[in-house]
């Protein structure tokens, strides 16, 4: 890894305050769309460029802002990733939030997240936390291959769980599914299941897919080739250079997902859900509800 010093931390999209703490990732999952080379990296993905001034900035942005609303972070690099453990500046972001009343939407696939929910647990009580957790793969051997130096799904639904029991909603990022590989009626039904077991608010899918463009069709690629010799082929013959790779069965999985969804009351239109990630709540009615 290595530091710099940014210049601003929070970025607005899609009604989201959003903030990258760190760029690059070492979680080495293979299908990683942030390896893209339209994401313009000039040092190597796994060389983690960590912002140190991070916190500082994120006080002086949030000192400025008018009205609280609320931060999202880990939409291109996990604020959770090995690094973390030391800096603790996914912790201090997480402290500035708190301190100024503002509200947290948290996206990871590492457990490490669980060294900090005390702190997001009192966000969610003053404001609004949720935490957003990626699950692919139900099968822990083949998660291992797919998603290889970050916890397993069985891990991760251990942290939907202890959140559920903190009252800090959750939200699953069902994406990617991988064709021939986890695109599969058991592999789905499984997450679903365990998804309702764990009192998710709601489920993102875009499709049942993956993307592949420069920069990351490569790296993932040389991942088939090492794990599932042939299967590279197999979708170069039946997706070319397509960037929005759908499995074949993508319309009956997400019926079943759809029906799923409905059936247990969790919102599943990426509408729906980032709707409410993004919706801070109003502060009367917070207080009377204290």
């Amino acid at each position: 890894m290595h530091f710099a010093d940014a210049k601003s931390i929070l970025t607005a999209n899609s009604g989201m305050n959003g903030m990258n703490i760190y760029r690059g990732c070492t979680h080495g999952c293979i299908y990683c769309d942030s390896r893209s080379t339209c994401y313009r990296f000039t040092h190597r993905f796994e060389d983690v460029e960590v912002k140190r001034n991070a916190p500082e900035l994120l006080e002086r942005e949030l000192r400025s802002k008018r009205k609280v609303c609320m931060i999202g972070t880990g939409a291109m690099s996990d604020p959770y990733m090995h690094c973390e453990k030391e800096l603790l500046l996914t912790r201090k972001c997480a402290e500035v939030i708190l301190k100024h009343g503002f509200g947290f939407a948290v996206q990871t696939k590492s457990d490490l997240i669980m060294r900090d929910i005390d702190l997001l647990d009192e966000i969610n009580r003053t404001a609004k936390c949720v935490v957003q957790m990626t699950l692919t793969v139900y099968d822990d051997r083949l998660c291992s291959m797919i998603e290889p130096n970050v916890c397993n799904t069985r891990r991760r639904l251990e942290v939907l769980n202890a959140m559920r029991e903190r009252g800090i909603p959750t939200v699953v990022w069902l994406t990617p599914i991988l064709p021939f590989i986890d695109d599969t009626e058991e592999n789905i039904s499984a997450i679903l299941r365990e998804c309702a077991g764990a009192g998710v608010k709601g489920i993102i899918a875009f499709g049942m897919g993956v993307t592949l463009r420069e920069g990351d069709r490569e790296y993932f690629y040389a991942a088939l080739d090492k794990h599932f010799p042939g299967l590279k082929e197999r979708y170069i013959r039946t997706y070319g250079d397509a960037y929005d790779i759908q499995s074949p069965d993508s319309a009956r999985l997400m019926r079943l997902f759809n029906d799923f969804c409905e059936e247990h009351d969790i919102m599943y239109t990426p509408k729906s859900c980032f709707t409410y990630m993004n919706t801070l709540p109003d502060r009367n009615e917070q207080l009377s509800f204290f």
